[in-house]
């Protein structure tokens, strides 16, 4: 499948600003990943410096999501664009709304860091299962903002039919951790810590699947969602 790009305008105003949105998303979506990044680090040291440090760095997804929006609703009021033009600044609008939820989630995860430190202490646990699942998820908003960034949606497919490994993990770890809680009551509050925060990871996969939907909208115009992957493959191959 070719590359779609943004095309040729008679204003190279008009092509610079869709460029520098392109971009500002990419920008916004590099700060999401590290995010993830630093508070699975956090909680799995029970490091609170870092858990902070996090906390305080979603305001900057949440300001960049708000510049965006603005950015886009003003070139849709002056330049009134249409056809792949327009249906790029919406899905934009789309992606950058779940990457401040995904900055919302990570922002949860170093949170819950904090909390396991308060009860915990630091406590020697290398919490593999959350090491594992995230590592997953990670890689698929990585490739969905990968596909974002060449305006190419051959691997969507690939990418959303790896949430089907993030959720059996999910459900394996809540066997598994409750497993854990009924044999013995002191690792409840264990068990809880990792439920909340594997909960989190789980919706991270679901947000980068919306991305890539959003992605297929952009360049064909149709809206995929609800389809099954099969449906899906051949809306993108078709």
């Amino acid at each position: 499948m070719e590359n779609t790009n943004i095309g040729h305008h008679i204003s190279g105003q008009f092509n610079r600003e869709l460029e520098d949105v392109r971009n500002h998303v990419l920008t916004m979506g590099g700060l999401v990943e590290e995010q993830i990044e630093l508070a699975i680090r956090a909680f799995v040291s029970s490091d609170v410096e870092l858990a902070e440090q996090v906390i305080k760095q979603d305001n900057q997804i949440d300001d960049l999501e708000m510049a965006l929006d603005k950015e886009c609703t003003q070139i849709m009021a002056l330049r009134q664009p249409t056809a792949f033009d327009l249906r790029l600044l919406i899905a934009i609008l789309k992606i950058i709304n779940e990457l401040e939820r995904v900055g919302d989630l990570a922002e949860h995860i170093a949170k819950m860091a904090i909390h396991r430190s308060d009860i915990e202490g630091n406590k020697n646990d290398s919490y593999h299962e959350i090491r594992h699942m995230a590592d997953l998820v990670k890689a698929m908003l990585h490739d969905a903002l990968d596909a974002f960034a060449r305006m190419n949606i051959e691997r969507v497919p690939e990418i959303t039919g790896k949430d089907d490994n993030v959720d059996r993990e999910y459900a394996s770890i809540i066997r598994q951790q409750i497993t854990y809680m009924m044999e013995d009551p002191r690792n409840i509050t264990r068990t809880l810590n990792v439920l909340w925060t594997v909960r989190s990871l789980e919706r991270i996969g679901d947000h980068a699947c919306n991305i890539c939907e959003h992605l297929v909208y952009m360049i064909k115009g149709e809206d995929v969602r609800h389809l099954s992957r099969e449906e899906l493959e051949r809306k993108v191959k078709g």
